[in-house]
């Protein structure tokens, strides 16, 4: 018996897990668009539109991918750039618009923040956007890492995975059955409602994804997710014993492990690089292919590409990776 601190919570059903991410491939591909990929912070800061960036999505299906993915930040301010901040396309409002301009594809957030929202807005946006898109969003959710945007823009960064904890508990029953009451210290839902409801509201709404690699996050996991992501990795037996893990955690909570489907993602180095990407992923088609299949043959579900620098260029660079995975 689970007690209801470790009692997994409802996920979407069978019937919709196996269209997750459903493809041509066993595991499907997905892009990771390059809203934060620029230095743009200034007024006058060089920066690609929302023209340009409709065009490279719809780029990326042309090319093989399956899935189109958005980063949720308001500013990237990292050491290993010397602190120099780049400005971001806020994650959301972007989802809605490319659910709209490149429909038939999955779209989704890699992760959105919890910390950055009410847990009732961020169901109410994820139904709605699952509505514009048919369908195809899946819900991708964490708790925040990177603390200069937290000081910036007044978040708390305190307790953040307990915050994290609070607002699944308010978003998974809004999602699952479109209503939610829960009072908590941190967030609170009052006989709160999530009407109307998008399609697969018969199917316990859009998936739930969280990304997760530590003990608590992966029990979390375990009890409100359908969806688990292992993070930007380069090594494919660090996804594997990552997923052991989750089994472990899965058993802790009484879940079937077989019912939560994995996926991972890899940065890849292309023409221009700046180092800007964690551990790329280089070399020719035929061997980041190759890499690509080891990855494959952990039976992960999904697969994510971030591509640097991310350019219509590269990306058709990156055609030739995905035809020779293809065609191997």
């Amino acid at each position: 018996m689970t007690d209801a601190a470790t009692e997994p919570a409802a996920t979407a059903p069978a019937l919709q897990r196996g269209r997750f991410f459903a493809g041509r491939r066993p595991m499907s591909l997905g892009l990771m668009l390059p809203i934060a990929d620029q230095d743009a912070y200034a007024n006058d800061s060089p920066v690609a539109g929302f023209a340009e960036m409709a065009a490279l999505a719809r780029l990326a299906v042309e090319v093989g991918f399956e899935a189109l993915w958005l980063p949720d930040h308001f500013i990237l301010q990292l050491e290993r750039e010397g602190n120099r901040p780049r400005g971001v396309w806020e994650c959301w409002t972007t989802c809605a618009a490319l659910a709209a301009a490149v429909p038939g594809v999955t779209i989704g957030a890699l992760v959105a923040c919890t910390g950055f929202h009410n847990p009732g807005s961020i169901a109410k946006m994820a139904e709605s956007i699952d509505a514009i898109s048919g369908g195809r969003f899946v819900l991708g959710l964490g708790c925040g890492w990177h603390k200069p945007e937290y000081d910036r823009y007044g978040y708390p960064f305190d307790h953040r995975v307990d915050r994290f904890e609070e607002a699944l508990q308010i978003i998974s029953p809004l999602l699952r059955q479109g209503e939610a009451t829960f009072e908590g210290r941190y967030y609170q839902a009052r006989g709160a409602v999530n009407y109307p409801r998008g399609p697969r509201w018969e199917e316990g709404g859009a998936p739930i994804l969280i990304g997760a690699n530590r003990p608590r996050m992966l029990r979390l996991t375990a009890r409100f997710a359908d969806v688990w992501n292992a993070d930007w990795q380069h090594d494919p037996a660090t996804v594997a014993a990552q997923s052991a893990e989750l089994d472990r955690a899965c058993a802790e909570v009484g879940r079937d492990p077989a019912g939560l489907v994995r996926t991972a993602g890899s940065n890849f180095e292309l023409e221009g690089a700046t180092g800007r990407r964690f551990e790329p992923i280089s070399g020719t088609p035929e061997q980041m292919a190759a890499k690509i299949r080891e990855f494959a043959d952990l039976g992960l579900a999904h697969y994510v590409c971030g591509l640097e620098p991310c350019t219509p260029r590269t990306l058709e660079q990156f055609a030739g990776v995905i035809r020779a995975l293809d065609g191997g």
